[in-house]
């Protein structure tokens, strides 16, 4: 038995990482997932612009687009949009979407720790913007959200914000972004703070004050990345981050 036998140890496999886009295809490959998610998003707008009847010019789509059913299906069909977009690009690779993406389970211990920290960041804004005399919510989304409760599209909204946004957005960011980045010459500082001004700039709507809160989650987002090696613990961040802004802004907001 070679096992048994001191000239011929057993053999041993060296875990791999899996082949991947670099800085530059990530890059590319990047925009081409965020234009999918766009395209996926408008569509949803264009679709039920028709289905009413209206013509299609830019005047419908922002009066359909502004109502909170249509805004909640529109971040809702991003998603299958960009889980397809990233498919295709980890499908050109050869190699496991799993593990590209690090979809692997958390443990209870990593998923606390990403909690703790992240509920200290927004309490950390939440003191400044008191202090600043600022809205801790941005207005339009304060509005856009009681608008949806008060239409009865709070559950729609909830799905949109709390479970589409936050896995589009992981799967490009804290996915596919930080992969090929953290594999390139950036590693994986430079990948964490990039992707995260990617993901900053996904949210242009905000001003900048917001932005720099943005900035800040997602920098939190990527080292829980890169600390757990998994990617379902920053969707499950997000996911709570948004859940509890959603809450917080339908029923117990002033």
């Amino acid at each position: 038995m070679d096992s048994l036998n001191p000239d011929h140890p057993p053999l041993t496999e060296t875990p791999t990482t899996p082949r991947v886009w670099k800085f530059w295809g990530t890059a590319l490959w990047g925009l081409f997932i965020f234009v999918a998610m766009f395209v996926g998003q408008i569509g949803a707008v264009i679709v039920l612009a028709a289905l009413r009847g209206l013509p299609m010019d830019l005047s419908s789509l922002q009066l359909v687009g502004h109502e909170p059913q249509t805004l909640a299906l529109s971040v809702i069909m991003g998603l299958p949009a960009t889980l397809l977009a990233v498919w295709l690009a980890i499908r050109i690779k050869r190699v496991s979407f799993v593990d590209y993406l690090a979809l692997h389970w958390p443990s209870w211990k990593q998923l606390l720790f990403g909690a703790i920290g992240l509920i200290l960041i927004v309490l950390l804004w939440e003191t400044m913007s008191r202090a600043l005399g600022r809205e801790a919510t941005p207005g339009f989304m304060t509005d856009l959200l009681k608008s949806g409760r008060d239409k009865g599209a709070a559950l729609l909204l909830l799905a949109a914000f709390a479970v589409a946004a936050p896995m589009s957005e992981e799967v490009l960011a804290r996915g596919f972004l930080y992969r090929g980045w953290s594999a390139s010459f950036l590693r994986a500082p430079g990948a964490i703070l990039l992707s995260s001004l990617v993901w900053t700039v996904v949210h242009l709507q905000y001003d900048m004050y917001f932005l720099a809160e943005v900035f800040c989650i997602g920098l939190w987002f990527g080292y829980m990345r890169y600390r757990s090696g998994s990617l379902w613990l920053t969707i499950a961040l997000h996911a709570l981050n948004n859940l509890t802004a959603v809450v917080l802004t339908m029923w117990l907001g002033s």
